[in-house]
Parts: structure tokens; C-alpha cells; sequence
């Protein structure tokens, strides 16, 4: 994403899409940086990172805006426990982002999902220990309860899927298959340490795919959000479960994610020129998420405090 030096610190007008991720995701050839908004402060704390807000290459209309988030900040400061989520997420919405695309390096858990190889899970098994701050609602006086039975954006997913010529390369160095099921499985654990090998076979057994520490509550917050959320997952390694080969170590995660960098460029790409050539349906109709969390509530207005509706109010504005 290109800038220069005297780049706009402020954006008035509102994204179409948003991206969460790392490596492989600063630079897009695509995208033409056109502010970098300063770490926002939401009504849930700080972003993780400025935001940078790019509009495709050659755009002279400016009619498709991308916000990039740093998940884990700039400098990779933030552990997967401590990663603002909720801001970061609230500060997209806030946006009014119309979907949420993210990225995220995963152990595998079965032997056909490669090392370098990408999934775009459907399902997920929460694995994380309860300190991470995972809804909107909790602590705000009232009471949400919302839907998750189908945590992701199937029509997302589908939609991603249709590009995954592009991770195909004539050389076998550089090719990895796109990974796409209803049953496709991501466990999401706490960390920072990595599986031990009992555990890592345990969660094949749960029915797990492949693991990471990232995907919740991201996926929770963009429900609550009503966004429309996907997350593409890049395997770095076979975790632990295989007896005959040494567990993860860093040096292979670090190794295969710095590969996975061109490949995650590519497909990013790709799925940003599609969406601004043609806003995809889901993105247009808000996968019939618009409205869901006025049901969700079951506190009445009139039992919400000024400062519950003034936070209500950044996310869902008019609402109440």
C-alpha cells in the first residue's frame, strides 16, 4: 500500500472492506494508501494499530475503500491474549465496514492441509480460558444474546474460494491448495505456548482441522458487529499431534509465514480488485446480519443507562 509522507490523518468518507492480519498484508500492489488514521480510540479501549485507508490502484472515483488493522501492532507487540479485539473490530464497524477479511497463521491438524497451504474454516472449538474480553455486551448493563451456530460468512467463503487459481504455481515451491468445507474445523487456543503433543492429538479427535490463537473473539465481536466475517488461514506447520516428527517451533512458524507472505499478497489482491470491479451480494444485502442484534437485546431501552446507549450508539447508530 503505497503513501506518501504528507498522507491525510483523517477520512470522511466509509470503508467497504476490512482486513485483520500481518505479514504478507502491508505492502499491496493493489492498494494506494490514502490516510492513516492514528490508533483509534473506541468506547472498548485503543486499536492495536493505526489504521491505514487505501483505495485501489488507478481509482480515480474512489468508490472502494479498504481499512487495514495490525492485529498484533506494528511491532508484533501484542500477544494473542492481549490483542484489543474488541476495539479493533468496533473501530471497523464504526467505519461502517461492510465485511471483515482476516488472516491468520494456523498449525495443522491433518495430514492432506500442507504446510503453506490456506483453509477458509466454517466451524470453530473455543479453546481459549475466558480472559479474553469476548462481547460487547458484558459489562455494559444489558443482556445480548447472539446467534453462533454458523460462525463465519458462508457466502464469504465461497466467494474466496473462487480465487484459489491464484495460490497455483508452476513451481511446487510456491504452490499450496485453498482448503473450503461446511465441517472444516478451526480450534482456537489460548497460548502463547504451543499445543503439547497429548493435546494436539486430542483436538483431532475434538474434529479439529487446524489450531491458532487469533480467531476468537474476532469472529464473536464482528457477529455482534453484524459484519460479515472470514478468515483465511495460512498453515505453518503440523503442530504436535505426529509422533515421528519434532513439535512446532518457532523457527518453522516464522519460515513457512514469511513463504505464506506472497501467496496471502496475491489472493488479498485478487479478492480486492474482484470486490471494487463488483461489490459481491453478501457485502450489498449485509448476509442478512442488519438488524440481528436489535433481537439479540433483551434489556429495554428505557432500562439502559446514557452511557450503555452512548456505546450502543457508536456501533449501531439510530438504533436505539
Amino acid at each position: 500500500m503505497t503513501a506518501s509522507s504528507n498522507i491525510p490523518t483523517t477520512f470522511e468518507g466509509t470503508v467497504d472492506l476490512g482486513i485483520i492480519g500481518g505479514t504478507g498484508l502491508y505492502q499491496l500492489e493493489c492498494l494506494e494508501a490514502i490516510a492513516v488514521l492514528p490508533a483509534m480510540v473506541t468506547p472498548w479501549g485503543t486499536t492495536s494499530s493505526p489504521i491505514t485507508i487505501s483505495k485501489v490502484v488507478g481509482d480515480s472515483q474512489e468508490h472502494f475503500h479498504v481499512a487495514f488493522v495490525s492485529r498484533h501492532g506494528l511491532h508484533h507487540q501484542y500477544s494473542p491474549s492481549t490483542v484489543p479485539f474488541r476495539a479493533n473490530m468496533a473501530a471497523l464497524k464504526h467505519l461502517k465496514c461492510k465485511a471483515v477479511l482476516s488472516f491468520s497463521a494456523v498449525g495443522s491438524l491433518q495430514q492432506h492441509i500442507k504446510p503453506r497451504d490456506f483453509v477458509l474454516p466454517q466451524q470453530i472449538i473455543d479453546r481459549t480460558k475466558g480472559i479474553r474480553e469476548s462481547s460487547y455486551f458484558n459489562d455494559i448493563g444489558l443482556v445480548g444474546h447472539v446467534g453462533f451456530g454458523e460462525p463465519f460468512s458462508k457466502s464469504f467463503a465461497e466467494y474466496i474460494n473462487q480465487f484459489g487459481s491464484v495460490l497455483k504455481h508452476s513451481d511446487p515451491e510456491e504452490s499450496c491448495s485453498l482448503h473450503l468445507g461446511e465441517d472444516v474445523t478451526v480450534v482456537c487456543m489460548e497460548g502463547p505456548q504451543f499445543s503439547t503433543r497429548a493435546e494436539s492429538k486430542m483436538y483431532r479427535m475434538l474434529g479439529g482441522d487446524v489450531i491458532n490463537m487469533s480467531v476468537l473473539p474476532e469472529a464473536k465481536l464482528a457477529r455482534e458487529c453484524e459484519l460479515p466475517y472470514q478468515i483465511v488461514c495460512m498453515s505453518t506447520d503440523y503442530d504436535a499431534w505426529r509422533d515421528e516428527a519434532e513439535p512446532v517451533t518457532v523457527e518453522t512458524v516464522l519460515a513457512n509465514l514469511h513463504n505464506n507472505g506472497s501467496n496471502a499478497n496475491a489472493l488479498a489482491s485478487t479478492i480486492i480488485t474482484n470486490m471494487a470491479n463488483k461489490l459481491p451480494e453478501f457485502m450489498v444485502t449485509g448476509d442478512n446480519l442488519r438488524g440481528s442484534i436489535k433481537m439479540s437485546v433483551a434489556t429495554k431501552p428505557h432500562a439502559m443507562s446514557k452511557e450503555t446507549l452512548a456505546k450502543l450508539e457508536y456501533l449501531f447508530p439510530g438504533y436505539w
